[in-house]
């Protein structure tokens, strides 16, 4: 780790094959405590190259306890580590997108860089984490979404887990989140908090067989906040689009700011599914939910998407799917 850290001290950037075998050696215990928060501190100071980011990838799903299903299931997530603690629209967004019928096999963890992941809202409302591939496949048939609690699926990470947790901000690991979900999704909507890290993921991408959209709102969310202009990267080349596009009205800050603990976020969360949401929190979900459905089959177009989206959330079917997630256990 030595030469490792000097190198990168000196500017120099890893190969992806080592890149991979750096963190194969790191989820082994092979470095000690030190050394993985140095590794870690050097990707908070300077940007982490494409085929670095390969490489992680690859290792981490090497890795990985696979978890694939016989449907053509998505993920919806983001990777964190924007600093705007907004509420769990990503997550409320997964459960729109399966009640519109799209299978959802959603991949999280606990909040690093904000108060609530949505392992954490999830908990808190007794849902209990299982790598069983059974109990996920029941999960599917029964609510259209299945959750992975990504520290069961990924234990070989469990020697940086406390190193995360300890530092309370985003790092690589972050990146990484999105494109480790241990049923290789073939549809995906990824969140990203900085345009080129989305650039990176849209790259790295185009070389799979997955229908991807990558997002980045302009004004530095890893998601829809609607606050602005949205720039994505899909299979056919890349587009901004504004609020407008949605036919859904401009939000501040203010109107899609979470709650300052698990409590607070787990009120939010329901008081949406329920119906009892605010206009903006409700656009705000609807807008993601719909960008997920349209990187699933842009055919239809985006309108057609935030139709079945909106159908989806205001109709109760969302909080339907939700209760079957939760009641099935």
């Amino acid at each position: 780790m030595k030469t490792i850290l000097n190198e990168l001290i000196d500017h120099k950037s890893l190969t992806k094959d080592t890149a991979r075998q750096v963190l194969v050696d790191l989820a082994s215990g092979k470095y000690n405590p030190s050394q993985t928060t140095a590794f870690m501190t050097v990707y908070m100071m300077r940007s982490i190259t494409v085929e670095e980011l390969q490489g992680f990838r690859d290792a981490m799903l090497e890795l990985c306890v696979r978890a694939e299903f016989d449907q053509p299931v998505m993920d919806v997530c983001g990777t964190g580590g924007d600093g705007k603690n907004t509420f769990n629209i990503s997550t409320l967004s997964s459960f729109v997108v399966a009640a519109a019928g799209q299978p959802v096999a959603k991949h999280g963890n606990y909040g690093v860089s904000s108060a609530c992941g949505s392992s954490n809202v999830l908990e808190h409302f007794g849902y209990k984490f299982t790598n069983d591939i059974d109990a996920l496949k029941r999960s599917l048939d029964r609510a259209n979404i299945c959750f992975m609690h990504a520290p069961l699926f990924h234990p070989a990470m469990k020697n940086v887990a406390p190193i995360r947790k300890d530092l309370g901000v985003k790092t690589f690991f972050n990146m990484l989140g999105p494109m480790v979900n241990p049923a290789f999704p073939k549809r995906q909507l990824v969140g990203v908090f900085s345009l080129e890290l989305a650039r990176q993921y849209g790259y790295l991408y185009q070389n799979t067989s997955k229908d991807f959209l990558i997002l980045h709102s302009i004004d530095g969310y890893d998601e829809v906040s609607l606050t602005g202009p949205v720039k994505f990267f899909h299979n056919d080349g890349e587009k901004i689009i504004e609020p407008a596009d949605f036919g859904l009205p401009n939000l501040k800050y203010d109107d899609i700011r979470g709650g300052q603990s698990v409590e607070e976020s787990a009120k939010i969360f329901m008081s949406v599914l329920e119906g009892k949401g605010t206009e903006a929190q409700n656009s705000a979900v609807t807008a993601n939910a719909a960008m997920a459905l349209y990187a699933a089959n842009r055919k239809d177009g985006l309108g057609a998407a935030v139709v079945k989206a909106r159908e989806a959330l205001i109709s109760g079917k969302a909080l339907n799917a939700f209760k079957k997630l939760i009641e099935e256990q």
